[in-house]
């Protein structure tokens, strides 16, 4: 694995130490997790996926202050009514510049790929990182050219390890959803790679 700047390692270390501590279950997703599974690239973020809903805005607030990450308004909604709209709560780590947006979940999808993660050792601590098929799943729903080339990518570096069985009964369901329904043959091109 390619290992993110040293700012990035501690602070992905002392977040997954805070939001352990609070029982708040997560994984990283996005760039970081692309880092494990598929072509490093830069990221400047951090995507943490809550399998909690926005009820549990407190304890995440409460996490950020004690780590010294600054919620991030946003206009001029209240950032309670934003977190109930959106179901993330960007945040801002003034000593390494880094943003850091929790994602609140309540989907049967999120809590399993959450209870799914893999813990990978770095600065001290087991941080929970998306499996690499939970990961893929994640950057075909959000279908933008960077999240299909990430994907492309997760595939070349991992195509022997994958449980397709399981990406096509996900990919599937989602293409239920509104918006989606390109998934499957999305997903149908990047196993072609695989071969």
């Amino acid at each position: 694995m390619a290992s993110p700047p040293p700012d990035v390692t501690g602070l992905l270390a002392t977040l997954t130490a805070e939001l352990d501590r609070r029982g708040l279950p997560f994984m990283l997703i996005g760039g970081q997790a692309v880092l494990l599974h598929g072509t490093p690239r830069f990221t400047a973020d951090i995507d943490v996926t809550l399998a909690a809903g926005p009820a549990a805005l407190g304890d995440v607030r409460a996490a950020c202050e004690a780590l010294g990450l600054t919620p991030i308004a946003l206009g001029t909604e209240s950032l309670e009514s934003f977190v109930r709209r959106t179901f993330v709560l960007p945040a801002h780590d003034a000593r390494s510049g880094v943003r850091v947006d929790f994602i609140f979940s309540t989907t049967p999808y999120e809590s399993q790929a959450v209870a799914r993660a893999t813990r990978v050792p770095l600065g001290g601590a087991a941080v929970p990182f998306a499996t690499a098929e939970d990961l893929l799943i994640h950057k075909l729903f959000a279908g933008r050219p960077r999240d299909l080339d990430d994907a492309e990518g997760i595939v070349r570096r991992q195509a022997t390890r994958l449980d397709w069985a399981y990406l096509e009964r996900w990919v599937t369901e989602f293409a239920q959803v509104p918006g989606r329904v390109g998934m499957p043959a999305a997903l149908a091109r990047l196993k072609s790679l695989a071969r």
